[in-house]
């Protein structure tokens, strides 16, 4: 009887271990092949967060636009430096500056960059 509460524990121990130490990490790493520097770069589900809790009252929840405009396909328009540059100064029309910023505009700028 001992033997299997101790087997139970142990196994019981070692699943919440693996379950606790797994996949916490947010942030990925991008190599570069011909530098072999490596950046961070941020998982979708940040940008999407991000988006969820800055963006989405303007351009919709789905990014087709509200009072904003769609942004479904914005990379196909505008470049990440142009993005990041939106974000920080604003465009005329109704999109205020510095609503995102640092980390997080980056973070969105990539993300929007890729939606082509």
């Amino acid at each position: 009887m001992k033997k299997k509460l101790l087997a139970f524990l142990l196994g019981t121990s070692l699943v919440m271990g693996l379950a606790a130490c797994g996949g916490g990490n947010d942030k990925s790493t991008d190599t570069n092949k011909d530098t072999g520097t490596t950046t961070k770069t941020s998982n979708a589900n940040d940008a999407q967060k991000i988006y969820d809790q800055k963006c989405s009252s303007c351009h919709g929840g789905d990014m087709k636009g509200a009072m904003g405009p769609n942004l479904t396909k914005v990379g196909s328009k505008y470049s990440k430096a142009e993005i990041l540059d939106i974000l920080k100064n604003g465009k005329s029309g109704g999109m205020p500056a510095g609503l995102v910023t640092g980390d997080d505009a980056d973070t969105i700028a990539t993300w929007l960059s890729g939606k082509k």
